[in-house]
């Protein structure tokens, strides 16, 4: 199964992703934004983050092909086999 550069880039993404989800550069620090400790805000922002991409993966088609089923858009077939 060969596998289009594009979707080949979504591997160095979430690695990345995985990489900052925790929050290296705060540690140690004790500032608090809103009543919250600056660490938590990380968090809901690369979470905002994650689900922003993910959602970019998913509408580029890259889901389906790595799963290896079809895009969703073929009729349905009355039950269940394909001809």
């Amino acid at each position: 199964m060969s596998r289009s550069r594009r979707d080949l880039l979504w591997v160095p993404v979430f690695a990345i992703l995985v990489a900052f989800a925790v929050p290296w550069p705060l540690w140690g620090v004790d500032y608090v934004v809103a009543g919250l400790p600056v660490w938590i805000w990380w968090h809901v922002g690369w979470l905002g983050l994650c689900s922003l991409l993910f959602s970019r993966f998913v509408a580029s088609g890259a889901w389906e092909r790595g799963m290896g089923v079809g895009s969703g858009r073929e009729p349905a077939v009355e039950g269940g086999d394909r001809p």
